[in-house]
């Protein structure tokens, strides 16, 4: 009796496997490794339905041995070709996997170069337009100025052209920042220096850069994603770190770009730091997707009072 519950089980879960097996055919595209596969099932099935036979009807297995065995044979090698072929269904999932990568690299290298062109537009028209306008009212108060003999009115005017000069000054500041001038004309190691003399010059945070790539240049999309990093840790530090020292070093050896970040900051938890966007960072993972649709490795290292340490990896060419 225990033996027929466990036939009848083996037998439905055969069947069920067989099913299973023959749906599975459509998402391999019915490839013939898999089509074999559920071939052996099916018959595998069979074959234990044929050993059920004498518990429920009255046949002797001597009738139908010839058929068992051939049955048996028939799932083997239904069973070995399948196996023999199933290399086959990996290199289709290599494939798909990497048609998806290259996919998911294809849509986020499309936003990085749909974000930078709008801030060269944004850049271009805060430049083109507000510039030259703060300019003309700046000209227009300084005429005022020179005609004015009222001392009262003299000292308004020229706080405002002063104010109007502020102006112009961040005006030219945040177009530079949108859509830097060096990083286009002079490439990335020297629009990075650029920037840090500009954080150098508020006295309140010390920045050095060493580097061996002042003269080399590299496709843009690597020199955009380098100096948006840089710019990028370095405001982290400047909002977050409390730090007084940083220090950068970015080489070029055996074509591959290695940039390495430091603070004396008071340092963060780096657990989980790039696994979920709303658990972390945005700065951060958006970095991190950003070198890593480019082969590139992160690594993030901090504790607290310890500062934050990083190394970033790249490969010096798109390819």
């Amino acid at each position: 009796m225990a033996l027929l519950i466990t036939l009848t089980i083996t037998i439905i879960l055969q069947f069920f496997a067989a099913a299973v097996a023959v749906k599975l055919t459509r998402v391999t595209k019915y490839n013939l490794s898999w089509i074999l596969i559920s071939f052996g099932f099916i018959f595998m099935a069979v074959q234990r339905l044929a050993e059920l036979l004498p518990f429920i009807a009255d046949v002797e297995p001597q009738t139908y041995r010839l058929f068992y065995i051939w049955l048996g044979a028939i799932t083997s090698l239904f069973f070995a070709g399948g196996v023999f072929l199933i290399q086959k269904i990996f290199q289709y999932m290599k494939e798909v996997e990497m048609q998806t990568r290259n996919q998911e690299k294809a849509l986020l290298n499309a936003i990085i170069q749909a974000e930078e062109r709008e801030r060269r537009r944004f850049a271009t028209e805060i430049h083109d337009g507000l510039g030259p306008l703060l300019s003309t009212i700046k000209m227009s108060i300084s005429s005022l100025a020179a005609n004015e003999a009222n001392d009262a009115n003299l000292s308004v005017i020229k706080n405002t052209n002063i104010a109007i000069g502020e102006a112009i000054k961040s005006v030219q500041e945040i177009s530079n920042n949108l859509s830097p001038h060096m990083l286009k004309n002079f490439g990335v190691a020297k629009a990075i220096r650029n920037f840090i003399n500009k954080v150098n010059q508020s006295k309140g945070l010390k920045v050095t850069l060493k580097t061996n790539a002042l003269d080399i240049r590299f496709p843009e999309g690597i020199e955009i994603l380098v100096y948006r990093s840089v710019c990028e840790l370095i405001n982290n530090t400047i909002k977050h770190s409390e730090a007084t020292k940083v220090e950068i070093d970015f080489q070029v050896r055996n074509s591959l770009i290695e940039l390495k970040y430091k603070d004396n900051g008071v340092g963060f938890d780096t657990q989980n730091l790039f696994a979920d966007k709303k658990d972390s960072g945005t700065g951060y993972f958006n970095m991190f997707s950003r070198i890593k649709s480019l082969h590139g490795t992160m690594e993030v290292f901090s504790n607290k009072n310890k500062g934050v340490y990083v190394i970033i990896t790249i490969p010096a060419n798109e390819k």
